[in-house]
């Protein structure tokens, strides 16, 4: 009796917590930005914070035991590795997590806080055996230095570019982001926009309405903008992916697209696989999505799944891959194409 061959699978959303290890990364000129790590005083609770700038936010806000301290520090990457082989992973696409909220206004800050991370996980691919990847962090506020940095991924492991859904006061759509498009399609990497807050108004205006519109909307809203604005007829080879966001949302903004169009007396968009085709689309999915309903809409050939292991986020599963692997709701082909063939093209692993 043959054995079954396992599928492989490559979880497409993870993340690693920063710690004050991160920094130590950063060149000795660079120290005076360091954050800094904040207990309080009287002692009222445990907590720690990071500090720079004026602005102090709580350290431990996404962390859950059911993720291994080394392993998603990436202070023991033998555990990170014994953490994936227990979940039945091949491997990881590793994000930031502080990063996932705007952290300086100036440009200097940006570079030696980015560029600190970005030897951190270079220093955590290289431990890996090929097995961790990543997205580079781009200091967007030096295009020089954004360049730079993303050479410096492409060499040492990273398989996409990070974005948050807005850019301090840009939208992904403003060309002054396009020199970082057009490099990362030179270098055959993805530009990953990420449930994220990228402005700090954005963020004082909205971080008591318990994360939707501040962390979700401004990925959703990038996917329209990018879309209306054709931007990804201007980098044809381009991949483009959103993460972290659950992918039930697609027929709606697609519709939403379509009904904008019409403004536009050259161009009606498709609401359905042709849109995600032609503009090398890719959104990740959740198990709690009815992947039935989406996969009729949109086919099944640009979405991917991970797990958010790391950090336990609302769209945090330890278990999605296998529930989507098991449960049955999704036919076998879909679920290879989920789980392996699309983050495998997505990411160009």
């Amino acid at each position: 009796m043959a054995t079954a061959v396992r599928t492989q699978v490559i979880d497409a959303d993870c993340h690693v917590i920063e710690t004050p290890r991160t920094f130590d990364f950063m060149r000795e000129e660079d120290e005076r930005f360091r954050p800094l790590v904040l207990v309080r005083e009287d002692g009222a609770n445990t907590d720690k914070y990071w500090f720079l700038e004026g602005r102090a936010w709580r350290m431990n806000v996404n962390v859950g035991p059911e993720f291994p301290t080394a392993a998603r520090e990436a202070a023991d990457i033998k555990a990170r590795l014994d953490h994936m082989d227990e979940l039945g992973v091949d491997v990881h696409i590793l994000y930031p997590t502080m990063f996932l909220r705007p952290m300086t206004n100036h440009a200097d800050t940006d570079y030696a806080i980015s560029r600190a991370y970005n030897r951190w996980l270079a220093d955590v691919w290289a431990q890996g055996g090929g097995r961790l990847r990543w997205a580079v962090i781009p200091p967007l506020m030096d295009m020089d230095k954004a360049i730079e940095e993303i050479h410096f991924g492409k060499e040492n492991g990273a398989c996409a570019v990070f974005f948050r859904g807005h850019e301090h006061n840009l939208i992904l759509s403003d060309p002054y982001f396009f020199p970082v498009y057009e490099e990362a399609q030179k270098l055959d990497l993805a530009i990953a926009i990420h449930a994220a807050a990228g402005q700090f108004a954005n963020l004082d205006l909205l971080d008591r309405s318990v994360g939707l519109p501040t962390f979700k909307f401004p990925t959703v809203g990038a996917f329209s903008d990018l879309v209306l604005h054709r931007v990804p007829e201007k980098f044809p080879d381009l991949r483009w992916a959103f993460i972290e966001v659950t992918s039930q949302w697609l027929p709606y903004v697609m519709n939403d697209i379509l009904l904008r169009s019409r403004r536009f007396a050259d161009v009606t968009f498709p609401r359905d696989a042709q849109l995600m085709e032609e503009y090398n689309l890719y959104v990740g999915c959740q198990t709690i999505d009815d992947l039935g309903y989406v996969i009729d809409r949109v086919g099944d050939d640009h979405l991917v799944i991970g797990t958010a292991d790391g950090q336990p986020d609302t769209t945090a599963e330890i278990d999605a891959l296998s529930k989507l692997r098991d449960d049955g709701k999704v036919s076998e082909a879909s679920t290879r194409k989920i789980l392996y063939d699309n983050p495998k093209r997505l990411y160009a692993l």
